[in-house]
């Protein structure tokens, strides 16, 4: 079955401590099972998805309160991006799991700034291969103790960090909508996360992942997606939230993605996958879209709604969720 989770409001004007403490207690109330961060260090808001405030709540601080507040809901990153130490993100994702439980899943992506790694004395860096040590080195210390490595980025000696996370290894997820990501979550994650991704690229890219996971004789990473979402009594109420425009440019000039029939972008249909919008009978059919090629987990990203984010909870908890679990 499905799980549903919800992208929290920790950064932008709409940041702010009662939506996230209050929101996710109540997620969990209505039967939500995730709740999700995204990263940055040095924070500068997309112009066609964000509006210019760059406040910016910290990932794993924000989900280490949101987990201390909750029971059961999964705290999940998408994405966590590398500039941080890996044994500083172990030593915190160890220490997460043992104050909330082990609810928590480390989504990694590359990033798209230079300008957060430069910030920290990483510029020039191959992103992608960053996050690939960050999994090599996750994955180790946190199983095993007097840990040696070494590669291009990193190298230490006889480490061992404790506390271990609770429950093993904490899951490891990529974070990319490329064709790259598709093969990098097969051949080291456990699961696949794209944020805004178009129905026909999102087909594409798990008929690669299964194909490359049969012959590699494993299963399947968890297919899971992020795409932005506004659901209001009728469609076009829900559509006056949405940056259509926005949407439609950043859709083309995504460099990998599987085009509608036009070749371009150009309608709210041409976007199919890349937003879910309407009522709530829209959403549910939608969602069951996501549901039929196999996506797993599907978070909701009401960055367009963070001022009415708690109605926004209401609606998909008490009108969505229900039937899609009916």
């Amino acid at each position: 079955m499905t799980k549903y989770g919800l992208l929290l409001p920790h950064f932008g004007e709409e940041a702010d401590r009662a939506k996230l403490l209050d929101g996710a207690r109540r997620a969990e109330e209505l039967g939500f099972d995730s709740v999700w961060v995204r990263d940055h260090l040095v924070f500068e808001p997309h112009g066609e998805m964000e509006k210019p405030n760059r406040t910016f709540y910290d990932a794993l601080t924000t989900l280490t309160a949101i987990g201390a507040v909750t029971s059961t809901i999964e705290l999940g990153t998408g994405s966590l991006i590398p500039f941080r130490h890996p044994l500083v993100t172990a030593l915190m994702a160890g220490t997460i799991t043992q104050l909330v439980g082990p609810r928590l899943i480390l989504g990694f992506g590359a990033g798209t700034f230079d300008h957060e790694f430069d910030a920290v004395g990483m510029s020039g860096l191959d992103r992608v291969e960053l996050v690939r040590s960050n999994a090599a080195i996750l994955k180790r210390v946190m199983t095993e103790n007097d840990v040696d490595y070494k590669d291009d980025y990193f190298e230490f000696s006889n480490v061992t960090i404790e506390p271990k996370p609770v429950g093993g290894r904490v899951p490891f997820w990529y974070c990319g909508g490329t064709p790259r990501s598709a093969r990098l979550a097969v051949e080291f994650c456990d699961g696949w996360m794209p944020g805004r991704i178009s129905m026909g690229t999102l087909a594409k890219r798990i008929e690669t992942i299964e194909q490359l996971s049969a012959e590699k004789g494993r299963s399947r990473p968890t297919i899971a997606v992020i795409p932005p979402t506004s659901i209001e009594a009728t469609r076009e109420e829900a559509l006056k939230d949405v940056n259509i425009p926005g949407l439609l440019a950043w859709a083309n000039k995504a460099k990998f993605a599987v085009k509608p029939p036009s070749g371009t972008f150009e309608t709210v249909d041409d976007l199919e996958g890349q937003l879910i919008v309407g009522n709530p009978e829209e959403a549910v059919a939608e969602c069951k879209k996501f549901e039929a090629l196999g996506v797993e987990h599907l978070v909701f990203d009401f960055r367009f709604k963070f001022d009415k984010w708690f109605e926004q909870i209401e609606l998909l908890g008490s009108e969505v969720l229900p039937k899609l679990r009916g």
